[in-house]
């Protein structure tokens, strides 16, 4: 059996019961940040403020999706044959922030409704042979 390990480092937690995004939020401002790593600006109100590291929500609302029938280009790594995915964009239920992330895999994107509750899974985005390397993604909580 391979190991799974995180595709991204330090983005999500790897507890498979339960994975969380690890976002940041200030502690004058309240905001929350994610993905930490790339949110070097800092809020306006609130310049240079301290962050503290948090869990962001394991839930939200479909706020929007799209199906791409293409690969993307590199460094995206495409299975051989390509096969068409869904990326949503999921407003998070406490911090009423919008990330993306991909459909769990055989959930069935004909059935999205905008505001369709979604809970956070890991799953794999590619493999080698030691390793599958997962992220995270979104799953209807009606489609169990």
């Amino acid at each position: 059996m391979k190991t799974r390990v995180p595709a991204v480092e330090n983005w999500f937690t790897t507890d498979e019961s339960a994975p969380a995004l690890l976002g940041a939020r200030g502690v004058e401002s309240g905001s929350y940040y994610w993905p930490t790593a790339v949110a070097v600006s800092g809020n306006p109100s609130a310049p240079g403020e301290t962050r503290e590291p948090v869990e962001l929500s394991r839930t939200g609302k479909l706020w929007s999706w799209t199906t791409n029938h293409y690969a993307p280009p590199e460094p995206y790594v495409a299975p051989d044959p390509f096969v068409p995915y869904t990326v949503v964009a999921v407003e998070l239920e406490h911090e009423r922030m919008v990330v993306l992330g991909a459909l769990a895999d055989g959930a069935d994107p004909s059935t999205l409704e905008v505001g369709t509750e979604v809970e956070l899974e890991l799953g794999p985005l590619y493999e080698d042979d030691a390793h599958e390397y997962v992220v995270w993604k979104w799953r209807p909580i009606h489609d169990g």
